[in-house]
């Protein structure tokens, strides 16, 4: 009777250990190959999931769906939240971050979710609204973040954060919109560049280091088209996102670039094909994952599209009237390069180097049949001018900047007058050396190999009425 017992007791025990392991089992297990998108309510939703996107009426939840099987309905994954957005998938897979609010008149937070558990985690708490979240090469995570006490018209800048959301810097400094950011394999960060002028808005892709130091033009197309998602690098070396047909959000195509010649590669791999593309996502297999409606009157469907045939090919999902935005897979990713830092905040000044800014883009010259020659620059400020800097023989000027301040640049001729319109806002981070090859020049082009006069003497203080600068403060007359 005893071993009897005793064996009934040890079966026992071993089917609740067998029963903990297969619910544990069940409960972790992986997703991998899941498609994950935001699911916005209402068919005609204008919201495109962008800049802006934490104003919208429209709820949206992030949902996941087996692309092998059609039929089985989405898996909510945000439940417990009023509205979420943006979802972003960890390099090794296993975790998510996505920008969302738990209540409707909370401001937007990052969250994180282990996708085996769908454990989630708060991962900032600020007062303004952070959105459009990326993990970062080095662990760090980088969002867009806006205030609504914003009295510095700093527009939306891109912040980093640890993991646990504290040690926040950032990154960009000057009073445009940036948004929609992904990494690139070389580790550098591609962002949405917005700006608003009284009479036009630009967008263009601009590239940075994670420190926001190097940030330079990528790509910018003609003013008829205005950049409607995030940009994603694809396994073959290009940039794939969707561009509005002459600013209309009504009618998009789906727009590829090449890494190596982004401003001189401009593709619509959407020729002939009618109808609004909300969302974009490269696959390894060259294929791409769409969200597409053919007219107003229909509903968003992902698909498969064959950007080389120009044709749809597997419907993926069909949905009951909403709008599919954000659209990733679940899956490992190659983790992009994690570039060095620059950066040194004990340095309060940053150094730039032009070698001649008679140089222009044949777009300039063509503006002009008598384009005057430039003799000096005017470093403008968010306000005021910081100075007048003449250049050297051969064009060539060497400044040093109070780095994290906005300035532009704009070149006169021998009687003071302004020969063109200013560059576009830049700043330097602190210790930060840059160079460019002239003004308005082809940002492709390579710099002479040769000495710019201008290093041969000491760089001139901008603004300039400041005589010495110790790094750790300003000295002013």
């Amino acid at each position: 009777m005893k071993f009897k017992r005793a064996l009934t007791f040890t079966l026992s025990l071993l089917a609740i250990v067998g029963f903990g392991f297969f619910f544990n089992s069940c409960s972790s297990k992986s997703m991998d190959g899941m498609v994950v998108f935001t699911r916005i309510e209402g068919e005609n939703s204008p919201v495109n999931g962008l800049a802006g996107g934490w104003n919208k009426a429209a709820k949206s939840h992030i949902v996941a769906i087996d692309p092998n099987d059609v039929g089985r309905p989405a898996k909510l994954l945000t439940k417990d939240f009023y509205s979420a957005s943006s979802p972003v998938i960890s390099f090794d897979g296993v975790s998510m971050l996505f920008s969302a609010k738990k209540v409707e008149n909370d401001s937007w937070q990052i969250w994180e979710m282990t996708l085996t558990s769908s454990k989630i985690r708060q991962v900032t708490s600020f007062s303004g609204n952070c959105i459009d979240p990326a993990y970062l090469p080095n662990g760090r995570i980088l969002f867009s973040l806006s205030s609504s006490k914003d009295t510095l018209r700093s527009g939306l800048p891109l912040f980093t954060c640890n993991p646990e959301g504290a040690d926040l810097k950032q990154i960009t400094f000057n009073h445009d919109t940036y948004f929609a950011s992904s990494v690139l394999r070389d580790g550098r960060v591609l962002t949405i560049d917005q700006t608003n002028s009284a009479d036009q808005k630009v967008s263009r892709l601009m590239v940075m280091r994670p420190d926001g130091t190097k940030a330079e033009l990528f790509y910018q197309g003609n003013l008829e088209r205005i950049l409607c998602s995030k940009p994603f690098e694809s396994s073959n070396g290009n940039i794939i996102f969707i561009e509005s047909n002459s600013g209309s959000q009504k009618s998009t195509n789906i727009t590829s670039i090449s890494y190596n010649r982004p401003l001189h590669s401009w593709v619509n791999l959407t020729t002939g094909l009618k109808g609004d593309f909300k969302s974009v996502f490269p696959l390894s297999s060259g294929k791409l994952l769409v969200s597409y409606r053919a007219g107003e009157s229909e509903k968003y469907r992902l698909y498969e599209y064959d950007p080389a045939g120009k044709a749809l090919g597997k419907l993926v999902y069909e949905n009951d009237g909403f709008v599919i935005a954000d659209i990733v897979v679940v899956g490992k990713q190659e983790r992009p390069k994690k570039l060095p830092s620059e950066v040194d905040l004990g340095v309060k000044t940053g150094l730039l180097l032009c070698q001649d800014i008679n140089v222009l883009d044949p777009e300039w010259l063509n503006k002009s049949a008598d384009l005057k020659k430039a003799v000096s620059i005017e470093v403008m400020g968010m306000d005021s001018s910081m100075g007048i800097v003449p250049v050297e023989k051969d064009g060539s000027f060497y400044l040093k900047l109070i780095a994290d301040k906005p300035f532009q640049i704009r070149t006169l001729d021998e009687n003071g007058q302004i020969l063109n319109q200013p560059c576009n806002w830049m700043w330097l981070r602190p210790n930060e050396r840059r160079g460019c090859v002239g003004c308005h020049e082809d940002h492709e082009q390579v710099p002479e190999n040769r000495v710019p006069l201008a290093v041969k003497n000491a760089p001139v203080n901008i603004p300039v009425h400041i005589v010495k600068i110790i790094e750790k403060k300003v000295s002013l007359e």
